[in-house]
């Protein structure tokens, strides 16, 4: 492992078997901090990046749960709690993309994007809260996207989930600053993931043809800000929403 800067904190990162989760959780464990990988349970991914976090001589655990089901986010906090007695960081990364336009959105489509991009932002950080307040100190980084900046044709669900989850943001931190917590949210663009990868060529080509930097943006340019803002050195910053889009326009 490399630095050491987050010696000592606990991450508990949603979503974090593959993707721009596991890219977080290997980047905060490389900076020193433990890390709970949570998933749904029986996903082999997420045992891989534990086992890819233990061999690089970090420290990690699986909290496997569903972010939308209230008991299971209260059995996973409390799993991590009862192993190393406190949660720092939450990282809210959880999340799935449905697009369609909005008269051939089902409801189930539409409820789906609700409950896993915004209900488990806010069951997870209710939960987690807590043990942050208890020692006045806390990190919550929540995984929005462009889209809930701009929106977009054809993705008025996601777009709709991920800017609740940005004025979910602001809001709470507003309700937790006194008490040193700070609450943030990136807001990636096009990434290489697996969400990305069913792109159409011409869906790829309009994309790259908005993008300032003329390329998908890899897994750890957002890791790289997440690590930045789990740190000491974004302690001024809360309330905020960064874009990690390559320029989008």
């Amino acid at each position: 492992m490399a630095s050491q800067e987050l010696a000592g904190k606990i991450s508990l990162i949603t979503g974090s078997g593959r993707g721009i989760g596991k890219a977080i959780a290997i980047k905060l464990a490389d900076m020193g901090s433990r890390i709970a990988v949570n998933y749904l349970p029986g996903c082999p991914e997420a045992d891989e990046t534990v086992r890819e976090i233990n061999s690089l001589r970090g420290e990690a655990i699986l909290a496997s749960g569903s972010v939308t089901e209230a008991d299971q986010v209260k059995a996973m906090v409390r799993l991590v709690v009862a192993k190393w007695g406190k949660i720092d960081i939450l990282v809210n990364n959880a999340g799935i993309v449905k697009n369609d336009l909005l008269l051939r959105t089902s409801e189930a489509d539409w409820d789906s994007l609700i409950n896993t991009n915004l209900r488990g932002a806010y069951l997870c950080s209710k939960h987690a809260l807590p043990s942050m307040m208890a020692q006045d100190a806390g990190r919550i980084i929540n995984i929005a996207s462009v889209a809930g900046l701009v929106g977009g044709m054809g993705r008025v669900g996601y777009a709709a989930s991920k800017g609740g989850l940005i004025a979910f943001t602001r809001s709470l931190a507003a309700e937790v600053g006194s008490r040193n917590i700070t609450v943030n949210a990136i807001a990636p663009g096009f990434i290489k993931t697996k969400m990305t990868e069913d792109l159409t060529q011409e869906a790829k080509e309009l994309v790259l043809s908005r993008t300032t930097l003329r390329r998908l943006g890899e897994t750890q340019d957002v890791a790289e800000l997440a690590g930045f803002l789990a740190s000491a050195r974004s302690g001024y910053i809360t309330g905020q929403v960064i874009s990690v889009d390559g320029g989008i326009t």
